[in-house]
């Protein structure tokens, strides 16, 4: 009980200092357009798309820079809505 309570303490002091833990929206968000990144990145390696292949990374890249839950979704639909118009 005694870790635990230890743990709780740490958790306490790293959300004093800003940091706060990803809610499970978020999570499942930046592994779906991580995985459609990847996806749109070997499409566009194969095809010869340079377009298609730096959209992947984009969306493979971006979750480490938008922390709102609301703006990794609106970020990746933008960029998912981006490689539907350049599709071939």
């Amino acid at each position: 009980m005694d870790d635990l309570s230890n743990q709780l303490k740490t958790l306490e002091s790293l959300e004093s200092l800003g940091f706060t833990l990803p809610g499970p929206a978020y999570i499942a968000g930046a592994i779906l357009f991580s995985i459609l990144g990847f996806a749109a990145y070997r499409h566009g390696k194969k095809a010869s798309l340079k377009t298609f292949k730096w959209l992947g990374i984009a969306l493979m890249l971006y979750p480490y820079v938008i922390t709102d839950t609301v703006w990794l979704y609106v970020v990746g639909a933008a960029l998912c809505l981006g490689l539907y118009a350049y599709r071939k």
